[in-house]
């Protein structure tokens, strides 16, 4: 496998598997001979770590890493990688968000969304976001190898144990008040919990502070309060933050 780069430059532009037959290695899923490119956007150097290390033994791959979101969609830009593994923890806008502004930029994007958190709620969130696997960083390392099997190859992956959970879980996220919120919404929701103004959350979002505002209005509405202190409560009680 080869060497991973990071890049740090900003300076660029604002087992369940469906699909394609799992291949043996990742090389003969894409059907070429040219190394399986994955941006991995994580926090965590550690994390970057244990993926080259899963991956060790699945052929050709260049692993390119990002930080934090915004460094996550320069790579995409200037890269263009075969397949993009992204956090929903990161510590600016979430990974929701960036996975939002790749697919908005290259709808064909191959994004799997990885999580400490192997609640069905974020995996449908992740889904939901147009992410084609969720996996948990607590689940079985094969997980992640066969997740980038299937998406590599043009498919959808999530976990058994998650898919059952989301299966059966159904009505119970209906029932959710958090579900009535699209991808947006949320995003907002968990930047107002984590303490930042509307204009801070303006400018991580990419929207103007009118939007953000009236975005603010329509969640209380949604969620049947009337303070933004009552919005970040939920949002907390809720395990947004």
């Amino acid at each position: 496998m080869r060497r991973a780069r990071t890049h740090r430059s900003r300076a660029c532009p604002r087992s369940v598997s469906c699909g394609a037959e799992q291949a043996s290695s990742l090389q003969e899923t894409l059907s070429r001979g040219t190394p399986m490119r994955i941006l991995i956007v994580d926090d965590h150097p550690i994390v970057a770590s244990g993926c080259r290390a899963v991956l060790a033994d699945e052929g050709e791959i260049e692993i390119l890493e990002a930080a934090d979101a915004e460094d996550g969609e320069c790579v995409f830009i200037v890269e263009r990688p075969d397949l993009c593994i992204i956090d929903i923890n990161l510590p600016t806008v979430s990974g929701f968000e960036l996975a939002r502004r790749i697919l908005e930029r290259a709808p064909e994007a191959r994004i799997i969304m990885f999580s400490m958190n192997d609640d069905p709620a974020f995996a449908a969130r992740a889904i939901e976001c147009g992410a084609k696997g969720y996996v948990s960083k607590t689940g079985d390392p094969d997980d992640l190898v066969e997740a980038i099997r299937a998406v590599g190859g043009g498919g959808t992956y999530l976990p058994s144990a998650i898919a059952r959970s989301i299966a059966f879980a159904g009505p119970t996220l209906a029932q959710s008040p958090l579900s009535k919120l699209n991808a947006r919404e949320m995003e907002i929701l968990r930047l107002l919990s984590a303490g930042k103004s509307l204009s801070e959350i303006a400018w991580l979002v990419q929207s103007s502070y009118k939007t953000v505002a009236n975005t603010s209005s329509i969640m209380r509405q949604k969620l049947g309060v009337k303070t933004s202190v009552e919005l970040v409560r939920l949002a907390i009680d809720s395990g947004v933050a």
